[in-house]
């Protein structure tokens, strides 16, 4: 069954040389389940079609529908992992994971279940009262999936996710994230630069 549909979608924007076209008439689409990955080089427009399946930029021309609605806004439906994990220094693994659910307003004793049985399912509950500081980078970026997860989208966006690891975290780190997200079912759709990486966890 198909989840997210992206119909030519094009992006432009002003730069001091003129007019810039970021994306040309994107369009393709996603099933439920499904692992998309998109591979391209540095500055070709990944990030900026995340963003705008996402709903944080509208697109010049062209239109997103997840779930058949169209995206005007942040949608409920998506879950956005970008480049750096964003935990906060100040609050424990506990309190990043619960983030989400308080931002959304969403922080229902069954929604705080099921982000704790997240936490105990991929090991990390035991490290719920300490801090990012204390944690390794392939822990936090662990942290931040389990966080992004936690609100429950449908749709899972992650944006060049294990960049800022090094190659040895970075092939631990993919391999258990590839892992979580199967055994979750969340459809996703990866942005990287990396050949290897798009091709061993997308689909």
């Amino acid at each position: 069954m198909e989840l997210l549909r992206v119909e030519g979608i094009t992006e432009k924007y002003q730069a001091e040389n003129g007019e810039i076209t970021a994306l040309d008439n994107i369009s393709f689409t996603v099933e439920e389940g499904e692992f998309l990955s998109i591979v391209g080089p540095s500055g070709c427009g990944k990030s900026t079609l995340l963003s705008i399946i996402s709903g944080l930029v509208r697109p010049t021309a062209g239109r997103v529908l997840v779930k058949d609605e169209e995206v005007r806004d942040i949608s409920p439906h998506i879950g956005y992992m970008l480049q750096r994990d964003n935990l906060l220094d100040w609050r424990t693994v506990y309190g990043n994971v619960m983030l989400g659910l308080e931002l959304r307003g969403c922080k229902t004793p069954q929604n705080v279940e099921r982000a704790e049985n997240l936490l105990k399912t991929y090991g990390l509950y035991e490290f719920k009262d300490k801090y990012p500081s204390q944690m390794s980078g392939g822990m936090r970026q662990r942290v931040a999936l389990i966080r992004t997860l936690a609100v429950n989208p449908d749709l899972l966006l992650l944006d060049e996710a294990f960049s800022a690891l090094d190659y040895q975290t970075r092939l631990h780190v993919t391999e258990d994230v590839y892992q979580i997200l199967k055994g979750e079912g969340i459809t996703t759709l990866m942005v990287t630069h990396d050949i290897p990486e798009g091709i061993s966890m997308g689909d």
